[in-house]
């Protein structure tokens, strides 16, 4: 991948400035447990609106076991997970959705270049390229094993209605009572 195509160079990441590590990203993020995806933040440029950060992939990943036998590949939901994790905690920390949630609003080009095995630490990289207030977030991202591209596409984050989805589960669960 030519230079100029890079959000940003990753020979250049500095891992040992953590920006945000798991407790700060849980401020942002409401995913916890085996759905947290992050492991920290490392760089972020408000004016470009560009985040990376990482992932440290361990062999104690809920999905191990079944996602090969005998061969874990990291599912490549999981990958994208990350990556919306990571446009979720930077659009939630600077309010630039001006969404209570932010949720997946559609994916493209969507390309998986190279397996995360356990062992890894995927580095996903996000620059937003769009961004229309209480509308939508469209994020280009990168994610690199080492400096080897494993992942790239386009993902959309929209607001998620929370009040409205709160008062359904509630609902929901009334009815089961």
């Amino acid at each position: 991948m030519a230079v100029r195509e890079l959000i940003h160079d990753p020979a250049a990441l500095d891992f040992d400035n953590v920006v945000a590590d798991v407790e700060e990203i849980r401020k942002y993020n409401p995913q916890r447990f085996e759905m947290e995806q992050l492991t920290a933040i490392i760089y972020e440029d408000l004016k470009r609106h560009v985040c990376v950060g990482y992932k440290d992939v361990t062999h104690d990943e809920f999905w191990v076991r079944g996602h090969m036998p005998n061969m874990p590949l990291m599912p490549g939901v999981m990958m994208l997970e990350a990556a919306a994790q990571m446009c979720s905690y930077f659009s939630q920390k600077y309010d630039l959705l001006g969404a209570a949630m932010v949720g997946f609003g559609g994916l493209e080009e969507v390309r998986f270049r190279d397996p995360v095995i356990p062992g890894d630490r995927l580095v996903v990289m996000c620059e937003m390229t769009k961004l229309r207030r209480g509308r939508i977030v469209v994020t280009k991202f990168q994610g690199f094993v080492r400096e080897a591209l494993a992942v790239e596409g386009i993902l959309k984050g929209i607001p998620i209605p929370v009040e409205l989805v709160s008062s359904q589960l509630a609902k929901a669960a009334e009815t089961k009572d």
